[in-house]
């Protein structure tokens, strides 16, 4: 898929980020992907209007994964903005010494608890909830259990639900299983973003990538009985797939696997995609 990329034959895609607004001039942040100054350089609804100007108002990380928070590095330039998340995510934040280039000053830490609304934005009510996930990779210890990927429900990994005045949303970038109740909690929503990271378990392995397995990861493979595409089959608002790794298949158009996704209803997310409720 890289090789695709590259080659122009597929659109190059960079690291899962979201941003949110109830009035295009207030931003929330949705994950701060290592992409994201060239992120918020492809986006004039994010560039400055003025001198230490940002539109973003907000980020809130759903777990401590390089890919979730290294972004954050890039948001060091004076800018004030609010820093969302839970006291297990804050505490990897507070622990790696490199985050300290985040001006407290600018940079207000916000906690948040499970399962309490809150306004990162007025007119947005953001609800964090926990959904089965692991620790990041870079923390696991020596004595790491091959299966706690998908028995550790805490604050490590979080879904958010984001209620505005067009309807509500629900996003999980990283999911390690779908447990009847998170199917009854995704039924409300007119869109799910939803961890869409290996189409099957051994993805790496088959492509010569690697060894590790999507469940390894705290990721839930698409197929499979207990996969995402049959375990989410019923929900009625749109399904967008995010979280994509260079390894799964269905970033090929024409492939058997895109087919297979959008005869299921789904969605790929791509970079600069709009979505409008």
């Amino acid at each position: 898929m890289c090789a695709a990329a590259r080659d122009g034959r597929i659109a190059p895609m960079t690291q899962s980020s979201v941003a949110v607004s109830v009035d295009g001039a207030g931003w929330v942040l949705l994950n701060a992907s290592p992409d994201l100054r060239l992120q918020m350089q492809a986006t004039p609804e994010l560039h400055p209007r003025s001198l230490r100007h940002t539109p973003v108002r907000a980020v809130i990380v759903t777990n401590g994964d390089v890919d979730h928070v290294a972004g954050l590095l890039s948001l060091r330039e004076k800018t004030a903005f609010d820093l969302y998340a839970t006291p297990a995510t804050r505490g990897v934040l507070a622990d790696n010494p490199i985050f300290g280039v985040l001006d407290p000053g600018m940079v207000r830490q916000r906690e948040i608890a499970l399962e309490e609304a809150f306004e990162p934005v007025p007119g947005l009510e953001v609800t964090a909830y926990a959904v089965p996930g692991k620790v990041p990779l870079y923390l696991e210890g020596a004595d790491f259990e091959e299966g706690a990927a998908t028995r550790l429900v805490g604050e490590q990994t979080v879904g958010l639900r984001l209620a505005g005045p067009g309807g509500v949303v629900h996003y999980l970038p990283g999911c390690a299983e779908v447990p009847d109740w998170l199917r009854d909690r995704l039924a409300e929503a007119d869109a799910v973003f939803f961890d869409g990271t290996v189409w099957a378990d051994d993805d790496m392995a088959r492509s010569g990538a690697g060894t590790k397995t999507g469940a390894r990861m705290g990721h839930l493979a698409m197929t499979g009985p207990e996969g995402s595409l049959a375990r989410l089959a019923g929900l009625r608002g749109r399904r967008i797939y995010i979280h994509i790794n260079n390894t799964n298949p269905v970033l090929m158009p024409g492939s058997a696997e895109a087919a297979a996704v959008a005869e299921a209803g789904w969605e790929i997310a791509q970079d600069g995609m709009e979505v409008s409720l």
